[in-house]
């Protein structure tokens, strides 16, 4: 267990925490598609108040087979009613669309799950990136395209279920005598954000691909190192020259006595001071005085 909690580092990671994202918005990419519903309204007012309908209620829902969809309409000829067909089936786009959310919902779980649980497996002969990376790919250009088709899909629902487009279906509508005209239209900040979640989750997947693409050791070629710094020459490789040069053939005696004495015997000094090996400092002076001490 103590093993597993700490594997969940990765998500301070940007190959987990950016996985953790995709799974986090693939949910609301499928969820704002898949489960809505929409209505609008519209009356249709005949010379004879009694054949008129004042409040037509209609109902669509994913996966938008429009064409399916119908409601009764007075057709101001008695109690004759007529049944008015919406129109266009965009059922391929939106179900494209949440296929694609739900796979890359089911991925994104399982990827996590192998990060946290299974991260030697992973990494293993580096197929578990290669792998992942390849699939990361699929998904991005797989979110290109149904974000682009539903977007195009949703555009062409809000036409065919604007209360203007469908009255001029109503054969009633065309009497000059009729008044028809729309009460409420439906409601799509629903399929407005699924089309948003559909872009930012594209936009997710192709900024991990460059995470799951460095794990891969693929980037190795073109990752930029800076250049070594040369180490200076140790001294033994100056040779004789180091040692002969003016001031270093020469030896002070300050690290066996103690104290700092430099050799005064090849600059006339004379002597060295008596003292100087007792750890101070005596100058070499006149004979005379040492016996007078």
């Amino acid at each position: 267990m103590l093993v597993a909690v700490g594997q969940f580092r990765v998500f301070k990671e940007p190959l987990g925490f950016v996985k953790l994202l995709e799974w986090f918005f693939s949910i609301f990419a499928f969820a704002t598609c898949g489960s809505y519903t929409g209505e609008f309204c519209l009356s249709v007012e005949c010379p004879n108040k009694n054949e008129s309908d004042l409040s037509i209620e209609v109902e669509f829902a994913y996966p938008f087979r429009l064409h399916q969809v119908y409601f009764d309409a007075p057709a101001c000829k008695g109690t004759e009613q007529e049944k008015v067909f919406l129109i266009g089936d965009y059922s391929s786009s939106a179900e494209f669309f949440v296929t694609i959310a739900v796979f890359a919902f089911l991925y994104s779980l399982a990827a996590i799950v192998v990060y946290i649980f299974m991260q030697d497996k992973y990494r293993e002969n580096n197929k578990g990136p290669m792998i992942d990376f390849v699939v990361t790919a699929v998904f991005t250009f797989m979110w290109l395209v149904s974000s682009c088709a539903w977007a195009k899909g949703l555009s062409d629902v809000k036409e065919a279920t604007d209360p203007d487009n469908v009255i001029k279906s109503v054969s009633a509508c065309g009497e000059t005598n009729v008044k028809c005209r729309e009460i409420r239209e439906p409601i799509a900040s629903g399929l407005n954000t699924s089309v948003v979640f559909g872009f930012l989750n594209l936009v997710l997947w192709l900024g991990n691909l460059w995470f799951v693409f460095k794990e891969t050791g693929w980037s190795a070629p073109f990752m930029k190192y800076p250049p070594a710094q040369e180490k200076p020459p140790a001294p033994e490789a100056y040779g004789d020259a180091y040692n002969q040069a003016p001031g270093y053939g020469q030896q002070d005696t300050y690290g066996q006595q103690g104290g700092y004495q430099p050799d005064y015997s090849q600059q006339g000094y004379g002597q060295q001071g008596e003292f100087g090996q007792q750890g101070g400092y005596v100058q070499g002076g006149p004979t005379s005085f040492a016996n007078q001490m």
